[in-house]
């Protein structure tokens, strides 16, 4: 779909305290490791991250991403009763029920009349919920949509960690647990706006999507347990993401590495990224990257890739920026921006 109205009007994103290095989680296993074979400083070499972070113990999904979506809307100056929309977009969740959604809406003491509720599909989430705000201003039936995510993954890395200190873990279960090692945590809100109200250049002009959903167990978590195949993934990954990058090249505007200035991508590790990169042929200096010091922190990833790509200055006015998202399941979504 393209868009005629819609503006990126603020961007914002908070990170967890407390830096949790690749070394310190490899001590934590270290005698399993030993007794497996597997040499010391795997995971940095593996994944490219040399450390991730944690909330403080207890932090709800929610909190973190009021956190961002407070720091958006003070940064548009826009009154929290106008927003017409928001949606949630993390893996995490306070509870099953009700939605995350609820506790960032009252919390950012939005109107009744906003419209909110958690929208989920993996790390691809953000990129989904910036489409539907994006189609919902673009009919006409809202002025502003707020997009949130606050990912955690202690719990879950801690987990892990116990799992893999058992003296019966095998070299299979390691295999298949490792890549939750890689997990980070961070919180990302996006503000979206009518070009009517926005004060912003920043402009949405498309956005494309496939599937390969036969793909839809190479990947399976739960708050306290995450199996991958990692290498069986990243293979799937790639071929799905070549497709959509054909596909964006026939459906949106500008779309070649000639003519987009930067990339903010989903990011998992420097081995996938360099895997997506040499298939779609995309110049490396180009892509905006952080999971080396944030690990993989989910949907919150591409958001908080882009934030601090233009705080670095990296984005200069009408430069296209390419938005790169894929989650498990999986599934892939290419969109196109005018900064």
């Amino acid at each position: 779909m393209l868009f005629q109205n819609v503006a990126i009007e603020a961007l914002g994103y908070e990170l967890a305290p407390h830096r949790i290095s690749s070394a310190w989680l490899e001590d934590q296993i270290s005698e399993t490791m030993e007794r497996l074979g597997v040499p010391k400083g795997r995971l940095e070499q593996l994944s490219g991250i040399q450390e991730r972070r944690f909330w403080d113990a207890g932090t709800r999904p929610s909190a973190t991403a009021t956190l961002a979506g407070a720091k958006v809307l003070a940064a548009a100056e826009v009154d929290p009763g106008r927003i017409g929309l928001l949606l949630n977009t993390s893996v995490c969740q306070d509870f099953l029920e009700p939605s995350t959604a609820c506790f960032v809406h009252r919390s950012l003491g939005l109107a009744p009349k906003a419209i909110n509720y958690d929208l989920r599909n993996a790390c691809l989430g953000f990129l989904n919920g910036m489409h539907v705000g994006a189609m919902m201003i673009e009919m006409g039936e809202i002025e502003y949509a707020l997009i949130v995510n606050g990912e955690g993954s202690q719990e879950i890395v801690m987990a892990t960690l116990e799992r893999l200190k058992r003296p019966e873990t095998s070299a299979i279960e390691f295999r298949d647990n490792f890549a939750a090692l890689t997990l980070g945590s961070g919180a990302a809100a996006m503000l979206l706006a009518h070009r009517s109200v926005a004060r912003s250049p920043h402009r949405l002009n498309g956005l494309v999507s496939l599937a390969a959903t036969e793909h839809n167990e190479l990947c399976i978590g739960n708050p306290d347990y995450m199996k991958t195949d990692a290498s069986a993934l990243l293979v799937a990954g790639v071929k799905l993401a070549t497709e959509t990058w054909a596909r964006a090249q026939e459906r949106l505007p500008n779309w070649s590495d000639e003519q987009i200035a930067l990339y903010t991508p989903h990011q998992v590790s420097g081995r996938h990224m360099a895997a997506v990169g040499e298939a779609l042929g995309l110049t490396p200096a180009k892509l905006a990257l952080n999971f080396q010091v944030l690990g993989n922190i989910g949907p919150a990833a591409l958001p908080i890739s882009l934030a601090q790509a233009a705080e670095a200055g990296r984005i200069k006015a009408g430069d296209h920026v390419g938005l790169l998202g894929i989650g498990s399941g999986i599934n892939c979504s290419m969109m196109s921006v005018t900064w």
